[in-house]
Formats: structure tokens, C-alpha cells, sequence
């Protein structure tokens, strides 16, 4: 297996012929049933309970979704809420899911300068070897609104480790105008970060892509096609498709001829399948495991039929 990052998520896809990623993303009130009793059987204190849960419920959906798709993209704000105890129980679904095989992007959105920035990376960067780092993570969301400086220790260890970062460029919430569609030099704020992105990325490019790469939000398709265009050797991480709207058309414009150059993410979706139509009625909270390979499988087939990612099968 490579070394690079772009290159070992590109066989991971490869391998499990669908760029799906599925976030993690438990929240407490949303859980199954028998995840919360048990978690109630074993802790009195409530926060002990929320971290037990949560890493039943990930290990679980993990299980699920380690034979279909190539990654996971825990969300640290919901183990982070718990204080320690969700610290603890991130770090041991992590570890778990690269036992799995599965790639695992960490979604803490970090970003700072200098020694503070380096300190970072070096705590959720390990890339290639889960153990060179403690929270194991293959690759992170970095926020690049502290200036290049910012990025650089990021991608400084990203390079030692194999690791991969992915620069925050169009976020898909509905703010996301307030500061990244401002005119500045003739040219959007996104489109300024885009073009370091793409500087960055060809300074670690292997294959056609680097191991810096973008999040860039399925519900703005027009500046996704932009984008794409102005990042060629970026590897894209979409949010966004499913429950915030997106659809597999509006992912289309991220991938290459071959199916390759991008993930997609699919959190509450998956995760709580369980609660919506049609998986509620055919399913319901006693086989939430069922629903959520349902939904797994359907974003799989909607991507294939819908974009180039229909090449890997």
C-alpha cells in the first residue's frame, strides 16, 4: 500500500468501488433504543452514559459500513460535548474503524499558527501508520482563516506521515456567504483559499493529486463545478449530500473521467436512518443496523448512477 494519502484513499475507492464516506455523528437524544439501555446498565453518571453510547453506536454503525465503503469522518463536536469521557470513546472508535481498514478523516476543523498549528497536527495526523499519532486519524478538516501560515504545519506533517488535510474552501451551510463570497482583488475570499490549495496540493502531488485537499459543500453546485476547475490536483470531501439536499447531480462535477478525485459524505442520513421514510416503517429502531446498510447501499447506487463513480464498479 502507498504511503501517500490521496493515493491510499484512491484505493480504498477503488476497492470498495464507491467514493461514499459516512460521517459519525451521535447525538444523544437521536440514538437507538437498546444503545442507550445498555449504556444505562453499565454507568450511573449521565456523562459516562453519553460516551458509552456513543462508542457502542459508532463501533456498531462502523461494522455496518467496514465492508462498503472506504472511510469514516467522525465528528469531534459530539464526543467533545462529554468532556474526557467523549475524548475517550472518539479515540477508541478511531482506533477501531483503522482496524477496520477504513480510512478515517477527523472533523475537528482545527486551524492556528506556528508551534500551536504543529502541535495540532502532530496530535491527529498519524496518516500511514495509525500509532504515530495519539488520536490515529488518517487525515483532518483544517480552517485556513488564520492566513497560508496556518496550513503550513499541516501540511509539513501530512508529508512526514502520509497524512492528509482538508481545507475548509466552500462550506455547504447557508452562512457560508457572509465571509467566503465576499470580492476581494476581483476574486471571491473561497477562490483566493482555492488557489493556495491547489499551490499546496501540487507540492505534494503523487498520481494527479496532492495530499491537501478541500471541503467544498454539494449545496453550492455551481461553485463546485468552479472549483473543481480551479483545483485540479485537490481531492474534494463534499458535505452536504442527503439530509442538508444535495443530490448525487450536484456531486457529479467533483470527480475525474475515472471516478476518482472525491468523497462524499453522508452523516444524519445513515446514522439515523432508522428514524426516516422508507427505513422507519421496513425497519424501525429494532434493526437500526439493517437501516442504516439500507441507506449505505442506496447512497452507493444513487452515486453510481448519478456521477463517474459509476466507472469503479
Amino acid at each position: 500500500m502507498s504511503f501517500h494519502y490521496a493515493t491510499r484513499l484512491h484505493e480504498a475507492i477503488k476497492a470498495k468501488k464507491t467514493p461514499a464516506l459516512v460521517g459519525l455523528d451521535p447525538r444523544l437524544n437521536q440514538l437507538p433504543p437498546d444503545v442507550l439501555a445498555h449504556a444505562r446498565e453499565l454507568h450511573d453518571d449521565p456523562v459516562a452514559v453519553a460516551a458509552s453510547a456513543f462508542e457502542e453506536f459508532c463501533v456498531r454503525l462502523i461494522d455496518v459500513v467496514a465492508p462498503l465503503v472506504p472511510a469514516v469522518k467522525p465528528q469531534a463536536a459530539f464526543f467533545e460535548e462529554w468532556g474526557p469521557d467523549g475524548c475517550l470513546a472518539l479515540a477508541r472508535v478511531i482506533r477501531y474503524a483503522r482496524t477496520k481498514g477504513l480510512i478515517v478523516i477527523f472533523d475537528g476543523k482545527r486551524g492556528d499558527i506556528g508551534t500551536t498549528a504543529e502541535a495540532y497536527a502532530r496530535a491527529y495526523l498519524a496518516g500511514a501508520d495509525p500509532q504515530a499519532a495519539p488520536w490515529q486519524a488518517d487525515a483532518l478538516t483544517v480552517n485556513p482563516y488564520l492566513g497560508r501560515d496556518t496550513l503550513e504545519p499541516f501540511v509539513k506533517v501530512a508529508a512526514e506521515r502520509g497524512a492528509g488535510i482538508y481545507v475548509l474552501v466552500k462550506t455547504s451551510n447557508p452562512g457560508s456567504a457572509s465571509f467566503q463570497d465576499k470580492i476581494t482583488e476581483d476574486k471571491t475570499l473561497f477562490r483566493h483559499v482555492a488557489q493556495v490549495v491547489e499551490e499546496l496540493a501540487l507540492e505534494t502531488n503523487e498520481s494527479g493529486y496532492g495530499s491537501i485537499g478541500a471541503v467544498v459543500g454539494a449545496t453550492y453546485p455551481r461553485e463546485l463545478v468552479e472549483l473543481r476547475a480551479a483545483m485540479p490536483h485537490v481531492p474534494l470531501l463534499i458535505p452536504g449530500y442527503g439530509s442538508q439536499g444535495g443530490a448525487a447531480a450536484d456531486v457529479a462535477p467533483a470527480f475525474d473521467a475515472n471516478g476518482l478525485g472525491a468523497v462524499v459524505n453522508n452523516s444524519r442520513g445513515i446514522n439515523f436512518a432508522f428514524k426516516a421514510s422508507p427505513y422507519d416503517e421496513q425497519y424501525g429502531a429494532k434493526q437500526w443496523e439493517a437501516a442504516a446498510e439500507a441507506a449505505t447501499k442506496k447512497m452507493i447506487a444513487d452515486l453510481a448512477a448519478g456521477t463517474a463513480a459509476g466507472k469503479l464498479l
